[in-house]
């Protein structure tokens, strides 16, 4: 049987856009893309923890309401945020009403102050685990790689939460660090060419 998935303009695409019609926007506009931006990096890695478990539809669904409630992943403010504000967020319907996972990203928005007072910026740090493409397996045939793990141990060490190896490997996918668009797919040259020309923090 033909696994191939052709998007509406007859090109090919990653197989796992066929899964739902708002894949194919994020595909084509976000993932594998490079990403130095500490907001975006942050919010990335914010909900990637809250997909743990979970599918990605459900929570590309509800990102704007995560944005929303989360004060667009700043976590500068987020970091200020209380048990009330927990309380809160236990009752927006719009999102993951996950108590342990939203006490997470919020404990997190602490580590990541703490992480650009010590690096300079989420970006720097991250992108110190950018793997060799040389080294890097068939894509998206693995779902995790020494460096996720690598980078895993290190946020847990500095009190990160909710961030495994799993979730580290789609967050290095969708930010660019890895290019895991299929061979076939239109968009892995075009992500080739978009981290050719990215200047590493």
């Amino acid at each position: 049987m033909n696994d191939e998935y052709f998007g509406p303009d007859g090109q090919q695409r990653c197989r796992w856009c066929r899964t739902t019609a708002d894949f194919l926007d994020y595909h084509d506009q976000e993932w594998g893309f490079p990403v130095d931006d500490d907001r975006t990096l942050f919010e990335k890695i914010c909900l990637e923890s809250f997909q743990s478990g979970l599918s990605w539809r459900t929570i590309l669904a509800k990102r704007e309401n995560f944005r929303r409630a989360f004060v667009n992943f700043d976590f500068n403010q987020m970091a200020q945020f209380t048990e009330q504000d927990v309380e809160r967020l236990l009752q927006d319907k719009g999102i993951i009403r996950h108590r342990g996972k939203i006490e997470a990203v919020i404990n997190n928005a602490k580590r990541a102050q703490e992480l650009v007072a010590q690096e300079g910026s989420l970006a720097t740090f991250f992108w110190r685990y950018e793997p060799d493409p040389a080294t890097l397996p068939e894509p998206l045939s693995v779902s995790t790689s020494p460096e996720s793990v690598a980078l895993s141990k290190q946020l847990k060490k500095m009190g990160w939460k909710f961030v495994g190896p799993t979730t580290i490997y789609s967050f290095l996918q969708a930010m660019g660090l890895v290019n895991d668009h299929e061979k076939g797919c239109v968009m892995r040259e075009k992500v080739a060419q978009a981290r050719a020309g990215f200047r590493r923090p």
